[in-house]
């Protein structure tokens, strides 16, 4: 049950993050793609904002591959839980832990999660298990 566990733990953050980084990049899924993405990382200070948004829609976007596939999961969760530090030191960290206050809970969240399979590993139900 324990594979299980962390096959579904990956599939869902894993895939939610292809979205979100596809969101920035394609402006699929309602996102606003790389130049309303950039437009918004230039109003809260990260310049150049298209350059930002490209960044951080590809770590988003690899990282979720990555760690959906278990697939040199550390780096897939360390990719995760780099775009999380980077939500809360320019975003949410300000507001305050709640999520209610638009605050850096669910980031926290995601955080130690993609740390804890980056450390713990992917189980056995995952590309990780039969490559190495």
């Amino acid at each position: 049950m324990l594979n299980i566990g962390l096959l579904l733990i990956r599939l869902v953050i894993g895939v939610l993050f292809i979205g979100h980084g596809a969101q920035k990049l394609f402006g699929w899924f309602g996102g606003y793609g790389l130049k309303g993405t950039g437009g918004w990382f230039e109003s809260i200070g990260m310049k150049p904002g298209v350059t930002m948004a490209l960044m951080a829609g590809l770590t988003e976007l690899v990282g979720g591959v990555l760690f959906a596939l278990g697939l040199v999961t550390p780096l897939g969760g360390i990719l995760i839980a780099a775009t999380m530090v980077i939500a809360i030191a320019k975003v949410h960290g300000a507001n305050g832990l709640w999520s209610t206050s638009n605050g850096y809970e669910y980031n926290l969240v995601l955080l130690a999660v993609t740390i804890g399979i980056a450390l713990v590993g992917p189980g056995k139900y995952a590309l990780d298990a039969f490559l190495f």
